[in-house]
């Protein structure tokens, strides 16, 4: 009886071997297959990339990402995705993409190109930033992601650069808009302006000229202690600038009168001394 007992058990394991071994058999052959099928699609979607359809390969590059989710194709592909579409100008498509990679891939070592991918893809948008600033908005963010998370890569010279390019903008759509109210004299409007430029675009083109106008308009006020900070603030960082020069005025009517007389007495030596060389060509 017990012989039989042993006889049965091994009877058991071996066909439970042989079983597994069966099942491990099969299920290399499948992932071979499923590999197979990956790598077709991956290279079916690159051709059609290649050849201008990007709408075909970026079917086949999310093809191989849902067949395949757990290999490493999945993110690449899920970025050849949105390339595709960046390729050929479907920004919304595009970014629609890469948003997608972030949720699915949050901790991806190629999540920096992707921010900084849905940065350029947004700037590619700017059509008319005198109205429509929605575009320089949303790339200003993913840009200043890649600055501050991923400043060391190739990519982040670029973005800093975008960046620049961005703010300068922006800054002058407040420059203007502040002008705009200076002349209505809407006041606290026009101040409001040129404080947006001084806070947030402080490194731009314009940051002289808003400190002057802050001088100008609390001097017009009445508020005195205002203007001199903003002077002061002005002269300690821009001392060589004409806004200085202009903000000084606003204080001192005499500098401006005394300029203007050295000016014309300068201009009058000039002209005499012209008029000396010019007549000795005759004599």
């Amino acid at each position: 009886m017990k012989s039989i007992s042993i006889i049965f058990s091994v009877v058991f394991i071996l066909l439970f071997a042989s079983c597994s071994k069966d099942v491990e058999k099969k299920s290399l052959i499948k992932e071979k297959q499923l590999e197979l099928q990956v790598t077709e699609a991956y290279q079916e979607g690159m051709k059609a990339l290649e050849e201008g359809d990007i709408f075909f390969a970026a079917k086949k590059f999310n093809e191989v990402e849902a067949l395949f989710p757990q290999s490493i194709w999945a993110p690449k592909s899920a970025l050849m995705a949105a390339y595709s579409y960046y390729s050929q100008d479907y920004y919304i498509d595009a970014i629609a993409e890469l948003k997608r990679f972030i949720r699915i891939y949050p901790k991806h070592k190629d999540l920096g190109y992707v921010y900084y991918m849905l940065g350029v893809s947004y700037f590619e948008q700017i059509i008319d930033e005198k109205k429509d600033t929605s575009s320089m908005l949303k790339s200003k963010e993913y840009f200043n992601i890649v600055l501050r998370d991923y400043k060391n890569t190739d990519y982040a010279m670029d973005a800093e650069f975008k960046l620049g390019l961005i703010e300068d903008t922006l800054a002058s759509k407040e420059m203007y808009l502040g002008r705009y109210y200076l002349d209505k004299k809407k006041w606290v409007a026009a101040i409001n302006r040129f404080k947006t430029v001084i806070d947030d675009y402080d490194t731009t083109i314009y940051i002289e000229e808003a400190l002057h106008r802050m001088v100008e308009i609390h001097y017009i006020l009445g508020l005195k202690d205002e203007a001199e900070k903003y002077a002061k603030l002005l002269g300690y960082n821009y001392k060589s600038s004409r806004w200085y020069e202009n903000s000084y005025i606003v204080f001192n009517k005499k500098y401006k009168k005394n300029n203007i007389r050295k000016s014309k007495i300068k201009n009058k030596k000039i002209s005499s001394k012209f008029l000396k060389k010019f007549k000795s060509l005759f004599n």
